[in-house]
């Protein structure tokens, strides 16, 4: 929510005050100020100024000659806006004048014609071009005519105002309007609040005659009023009400509309003007819509409707999706006469459910998902009515139609006072408490250990002792509350042992060079099936009713193809060098139904392309490869202690590049895959070669690690014998790495592979893999017999199992 500082002085003396110290005070007491904005991007030395005379440039066009009164000086000023015109006050920078972006006015000629300054449009002055009124988007701006010639123009457009954005949550949402949030800041500051009092003066003919009210749907509509004014004048606002409107980030429309939202930003309650004379009867009747019900929305979109959505009717068809938009064919125009206006308490859960399935969320709906205070129902109503008298000269009917009840009790909550102490840990007097509790505008009655706190009804999110305790410490204080350590016995707490592997996983990953990412759990349909491994594949993909965006709509089954997105963006702006991972979930549905929830399974994914490390002067970054993921995967198993039951077999998958993927076996059973992403996938993604792995960390961690066992460090010498076999080119080196080490005894402590070759004197379809064995025992010296025998028969073994042979 946008606060402006000038408006909240009008309930609040704040003038003592700063913005920057009322936005952390606000922050502070729980409601956080998230930015301090001021309107002032930096205008200096604009004036209000008057054109007696505008003509054609002799020269140009679309240029005219302004003859401009800026204070008793009449300056000749060349503008080319379109609607420029003599008879107006406008904004004129005068030479030597400032605007934003440092950009600094001079006397010039544009067309052989002296221009002494410029006359502006409220975007030139900072103003965001949303917020304009759209009459004047596409030229200057026209100032009303009791603007005082040769004013400075900050104070009169506002830009002397800072405005607060406060983050509202749905337990602050009582701030969720100037009203609120002005109690909000008396409460902080211990100070009065200044509260509108509207006076209507009424017409001697009654709403009643001319509107009758009924109410279909009674446990989702509490209270619905209508009033009805009359002969109103549709024109602009004045400047002070589109000042407030901009200051809150809302474009000013004409007078009616502006008091609608004016109210709305003021009590915090929604309105909506119908046009009476469109309704097509002198009949409301709120109702849930029938199926398949459409009507035809503010925005000329025309909308689908279910049973469950609520709709303010004209006794046959819609008029309005209730609390949520109004419909075109009763909108507010220029020849409007004749207003009803609405003032009601709908459902919030109801209307969130409409608003959020029709993608539809306005700032009405926000309002009633969040809360409303119900008490201010019908002043808002007689606030929006009063302004329409004094601003649209319109003639306010007597009375309300209404069905249901305007005010309901506060709500009462009893407690020992005490308590507030108990849980802040603090030791405030009872005056104390109570004067907090009073500071908030909460009735409070002490009698003896209990206190009886009666809770205003604009606080719905105060309902339990805990929340009056809550209350008590933000407004005393947090930063008050003294640090103090437990008391008592207490449980040391600890993590289970999925928990230690899951943290050493992260640990190990970022110390070998790789970033963590967080990416949405969210993605395409197209997406969800890409990457998809094992029995994970015949799983279906999960769409969400309401998703937040098409590229949002389905549940993830793979962490691959987000992380794919973090790379393409990076490519695109010129960082080639990326190195990720993620632990995340999945989710895997073994149905179609949406009867029953998914499985959700956590992974562990990494991405890797570019460079290993930074090329410096000392030495060059190597491209990362196949290996470089190789090597982390069995870095992690072996702080994990499963590297001795864990395999890598070569594979191919859909969108992997055939010769350089490889399954990753646990125990002999797939639990992930590491391997590039296929060329063409890469060119499709405009990425470089690309490396990932994804792995089902569950079924590893799930698993109880062997014991640790030590071993001395050797005393003796040992042995080592290099062997280089010749084997069909089909032949993988873990196959004979494998071979190797079933047959080694408990004298093989070592087993490298250190040459790969083809070529030369080896045949077309072989090649010759050389490996160094290390052979020792820590409690004696080997004799060269010994190692011999074993050597041997590693030999037999590897030409009996894969038909190697050593190389001549």
């Amino acid at each position: 929510m946008l606060v402006s500082y000038n408006w909240l002085s009008e309930y609040v003396d704040i003038s003592d005050i700063s913005p920057q110290t009322l936005a952390e005070k606000i922050t502070k007491a729980g409601i956080e100020v998230e930015h301090v904005h001021f309107m002032n991007k930096g205008v200096q030395g604009v004036v209000v100024g008057y054109i007696q005379e505008c003509r054609p440039h002799p020269d140009a066009n679309k240029l005219n000659l302004c003859d401009v009164d800026v204070g008793g000086d009449v300056v000749q000023i060349v503008c080319g806006a379109p609607n420029v015109a003599a008879g107006q006050k406008v904004a004129v920078a005068k030479p030597g004048a400032v605007l934003p972006g440092d950009m600094k006015i001079k006397k010039t000629k544009l067309r052989g014609e002296t221009s002494n300054g410029m006359i502006c449009s409220l975007q030139e002055l900072g103003i965001n071009e949303a917020l304009v009124p759209k009459a004047f988007t596409d030229g200057i701006y026209v100032l009303e005519g009791e603007a005082k010639v040769g004013d400075d123009i900050t104070s009169y457009l506002n830009l002397d105002d800072v405005v607060l954005e406060l983050d509202i949550l749905p337990n602050s949402a009582h701030a969720f309007n100037m009203i609120g949030t002005a109690y909000e800041v008396a409460a902080i500051l211990d100070r009065d609040v200044r509260l509108p009092q509207p006076k209507v003066q009424v017409s001697s003919s009654q709403t009643a005659d001319k509107v009758k009210v009924t109410v279909h749907a009674d446990q989702h509509v509490p209270y619905y009023g209508a009033r009805v004014v009359e002969q109103v004048q549709i024109k602009p606002s004045p400047q002070w009400l589109q000042n407030k409107l901009i200051a809150s980030g809302i474009r000013p429309h004409n007078n009616i509309v502006d008091i609608t939202n004016y109210v709305l930003l003021e009590y915090g309650q929604p309105l909506h003007a119908f046009d009476y004379d469109r309704l097509g009867s002198q009949e409301i009747v709120v109702r849930h819509a029938i199926e398949n019900e459409t009507m035809t929305t503010l925005d000329e979109q025309e909308r689908l409707l279910q049973t469950n959505d609520l709709v303010v009717t004209n006794g046959e068809s819609p008029v309005a999706i209730a609390g949520v938009m109004g419909g075109a064919g009763s909108e507010v125009t220029d020849m409007t006469r004749n207003i009803l206006l609405e003032s009601a308490v709908f459902d919030g859960a109801s209307v969130r459910r409409t608003a959020t399935r029709l993608q539809l969320r306005t700032d009405a709906s926000q309002h009633y998902e969040k809360g409303l205070d119900r008490n201010r129902v019908v002043p808002a109503a007689e606030r929006a009515v009063q302004l329409m008298h004094e601003l649209a000269n319109a003639e306010v009917l007597d009375g309300i139609v209404a069905s249901g009840e305007a005010e309901v009790e506060p709500g009462i909550i009893n407690m020992p006072w005490q308590k507030v102490n108990d849980v802040l840990g603090l030791d405030l007097s009872v005056d104390n408490i109570q004067s907090v509790l009073e500071r908030l505008r909460f009735g409070i009655e002490i009698k003896g250990e209990s206190m009886r706190v009666e809770v205003p009804v604009r606080r719905p999110d105060v309902s339990i002792p805990e929340d009056i305790v809550e209350e008590v410490g933000r407004i005393f204080g947090y930063d008050d509350v003294p640090a103090t350590l437990p008391e008592g016995a207490s449980t040391q707490g600890q993590l289970t042992f999925y928990q230690k592997g899951r943290r050493n996983i992260r640990r190990f990953m970022e110390s070998a060079g790789l970033n963590q990412a967080i990416t949405y759990s969210l993605t395409t349909a197209e997406k969800a099936d890409q990457f998809v491994f094992f029995d994970d594949e015949s799983s279906y993909p999960l769409h969400l009713s309401m998703p937040m965006s098409a590229d949002r709509g389905v549940l993830r089954k793979s962490l691959i193809p987000n992380l794919l997105e973090v790379v393409q963006y990076h490519s695109n702006r010129q960082m080639d060098d990326v190195t990720l991972y993620e632990i995340g979930a999945v989710f895997l549905s073994p149905e179609q139904s949406l009867e029953h929830l998914p499985n959700e399974k956590e992974k562990l994914a990494g991405v890797l392309t570019g460079k290993d490390s930074q090329t410096s002067w000392q030495e060059k970054g190597q491209p990362v490869d196949f290996f470089t993921g190789k090597g982390i995967l069995e870095g992690l198993f072996d702080i994990l202690g499963v590297r001795d039951r864990v395999t890598f077999v070569q594979s191919t998958h859909k969108g992997m590049h055939p010769g350089r993927t490889a399954d990753i076996l646990f125990a002999g059973t797939p639990i992930g895959v590491i391997g590039q992403i296929h060329p063409t996938v890469e060119k499709e993604l405009d990425i470089h070669e690309t490396y990932v792995f994804e792995l089902d960390i569950e079924k590893v961690l799930h698993q109880e690690a062997p014991a640790l066992t030590y071993e001395t460090l050797p005393r003796f010498p040992a042995i080592n014998r290099d062997i280089a076999l010749v084997v069909d080119e089909d032949v993988s080196a873990g196959r004979l790495e494998q071979v190797i080490w079933e047959h080694g005894s408990s004298l093989l402590k070592d087993v490298r592979l250190f040459d790969v070759y083809q070529g030369e004197h080896i045949e077309a379809s072989k090649k010759s893999l050389a490996f160094s064995l290390k052979y020792y025992d820590p409690e004696r010296t080997l004799t060269d017999d010994e190692v011999s025998q074993v050597h041997d028969r590693i030999l037999e073994q590897l030409n009996e199992t894969t038909g190697a042979v050593l190389r001549g």
